[in-house]
């Protein structure tokens, strides 16, 4: 027949490593003290950045996930309306420049043009009026010498 002898392993026999003093000292009610274990985990400067990452999980995953898709869609839309207004804006700017001030210094040259033509033209009619006595000045005299010309009745 076999026996079974039950053979204690050495490291149950001794005993653990640790604080040798009062072991008294180290035992704590629970149910009449407040514990302040967990205090001391909380870190002296916690940001808002970390009290809302630890309310993540007050939050279901299902609801998590779906504002997740709302943020990340409400943020591709935005990336893609700042991408073509910029791309927009290059096409507007680069047209306006390549276009634009051609065309403003045509402008401001045929404005000159017409300006220099106007001036011309009053010269000529200046001197016109010097060589050759004006008309309607010469009519004017007529008609008023006539005027008291006329006999009386």
């Amino acid at each position: 027949m076999v026996e079974l002898v039950e053979v204690e392993d050495e490291s149950f026999e001794t005993k653990q490593a640790g604080p040798q003093e009062n072991e008294d000292d180290y035992y704590t009610d629970t149910d009449s003290e407040i514990s302040t274990d967990d205090e001391d985990d909380i870190p002296d400067e916690e940001t808002l950045a970390d009290r809302l990452a630890a309310l993540r999980d007050i939050i279901p995953p299902t609801t998590r996930s779906y504002i997740s898709q709302k943020v990340d869609t409400t943020t591709s839309w935005i990336k893609s309306g700042i991408f073509l207004s910029g791309k927009t804006l290059w096409i507007v700017s680069t047209s306006a420049l390549l276009l634009g001030v051609p065309w403003a210094l045509a402008f401001a040259e045929e404005q000159q043009v017409v300006e220099m033509e106007n001036e011309m033209k009053m010269r000529e009619q200046g001197t016109r009026e010097i060589l050759t006595p004006d008309q309607s000045t010469a009519a004017q005299v007529s008609a008023q010498l006539n005027a008291q010309a006329k006999p009386a009745l």
